[in-house]
């Protein structure tokens, strides 16, 4: 089969096409026909090699993927079936070859044929395409988590959210639209404010020719924000730490600009804030019920219209070095898929 290899660590240009053995599903797992590889940043982050925990080169990166089954490896199929870390599946899971499914993996999404675990897959909803099915896992169940789970977001409170245009930031809009808060949120062009706003973002900021905290404290009157979700580290989490008013949180899942952000601890303590951290791909291995359970919620309200995956460019498998720098250069809005 064709996959996508990261030959060593660095820059776009060492993703190769390669020819790979197919893989074979393992008890409690299945193999995926990939239809469509949803690209993250962390992808971009694991191939530079500054991925806390990433995989060692050579590999095949990709961690979500929308397809249809082909294999199931023995126990998968039911219910009370162990898969292979001898964990049961969710409850009502049933499997079988030919079912539209999308599924978050740990790697190996950039290729024809992918294996996934059965806990970390559900059914494509109906009239959802493979494109959308493969931008919704990781960007919507991130910002759900970090929205409500671990930010606690509530009715009527304020968020910020940096970099709104993005795959989980244009889920996150919607999200914190939808649940009666104010949005606020960033990006860098006309074109990625309009998106943001047309999905439910109540104050566009362009950061590249304002200072977001002022916007902030104008439009708070000067109490800032109950809630930040930030995804970039270096100067703008400590600035999203000055939009936050007292009692504010903010849940930091990425670190797009490759510096991390720091606090020192007597600031949370006297400004009485909190900060905390979300990483989507441990929080599963750990609970996944605690990650999964959001599922039904979030098909229902794409199957409805309440939500939509809002899809970028899309690229040829063998284009994925292309689109890896069509992130890093700042091009993309909403979600970048490959099609094997």
């Amino acid at each position: 089969m064709r996959a996508i290899e990261v030959t060593e660590y660095g820059d776009s240009e060492q993703l190769e096409a390669i020819d790979a053995d197919m893989p074979e599903p393992d008890a409690g797992e299945v193999r995926i026909e990939v239809e469509a590889a949803g690209i993250n940043f962390a992808d971009i982050m694991q191939r530079r090699g500054v991925y806390p925990g990433g995989p060692e080169a050579p590999y095949t990166p990709g961690m979500e993927v929308a397809g249809t089954i082909d294999a199931i490896g023995g126990g998968a199929e039911h219910d009370s079936a162990e898969n292979a870390s001898g964990e049961e599946p969710r409850a009502g899971l049933e499997l079988d070859e030919g079912d539209r499914v999308v599924a978050m993996l740990n790697t190996g999404g950039y290729a024809e044929y992918a294996i996934g675990n059965a806990q970390m897959l559900f059914p494509i909803p109906e009239g959802m395409s493979f494109e959308e099915a493969a931008g919704f896992p990781v960007q919507f169940l991130t910002a759900h988590s970090c929205l409500f789970e671990w930010g606690g977001l509530e009715a009527d409170e304020a968020v910020l959210i940096q970099a709104a245009a993005g795959g989980v930031g244009t889920a996150a809009v919607q999200l914190a639209s939808n649940a009666g808060a104010e949005v606020f949120g960033t990006a860098s062009t006309r074109d990625k404010l309009d998106l943001a706003a047309d999905l439910g973002c109540d104050q566009p900021i362009n950061y590249t020719q304002t200072d977001f905290r002022d916007v902030v404290d104008e439009e708070t009157d000067g109490e800032g924000v109950d809630l930040v979700l930030e995804s970039v580290g270096d100067d703008v989490f400590e600035r999203s730490l000055d939009a936050m008013g007292h009692f504010g949180r903010m849940v930091t899942y990425g670190v797009a600009s490759g510096v991390p952000g720091t606090v020192e601890n007597r600031r949370l303590l006297f400004e009485n804030k909190t900060v905390k951290g979300f990483h989507l791909g441990q929080a599963a291995s750990h609970d996944p019920s605690r990650i999964m359970n959001a599922v039904p919620e979030l098909t229902a309200g794409l199957s409805s219209g309440d939500l939509e995956v809002v899809l970028g460019k899309s690229f040829a498998l063998e284009d994925a070095a292309e689109a890896h720098q069509y992130i890093e250069d700042r091009k993309s809005s909403g979600k970048v898929v490959l099609k094997p």
